[in-house]
């Protein structure tokens, strides 16, 4: 299983359409994912604070579009390693492989600390 942290309006949008994307994918040709050990570092990198996301857990045996393994993009952040490899998905996520989506709110200071899974 691999995680992706999206905006509920995002998600709830991608149902209307029947799949999912990303601006990264517009922007940097693919979507970005994280594994259990990676999910809790971006969240607290890239969304402190936020209230509004839900965690998409996908069986990446059923994705349709190429999944490549590689390290991160963009500079690295803290406790994010560059010879950390992370899931890319290299077009839009089809509903199907997500087999749960989770509320995933911070804590009290505004970071996360735990995974709902």
């Amino acid at each position: 299983m691999i995680l992706h942290i999206t905006s509920k309006q995002d998600w709830s949008d991608a149902q209307t359409r029947g799949e999912y994307t990303a601006p990264s994918l517009a922007t940097e040709g693919f979507i970005h994912f994280s594994t259990n050990k990676q999910a809790l570092h971006v969240a607290n990198a890239f969304y402190r604070g936020r209230t509004d996301l839900v965690l998409l857990v996908v069986d990446e045996t059923r994705l349709k579009p190429e999944l490549k393994w590689e390290a991160p993009a963009g500079p690295p952040a803290d406790n994010i390693s560059e010879a950390d490899l992370f899931p890319h998905l290299y077009g839009p996520l089809n509903l199907d492989a997500v087999t749960s989506v989770l509320d995933f709110q911070p804590g009290s200071d505004g970071s996360w600390h735990s995974l709902p899974v």
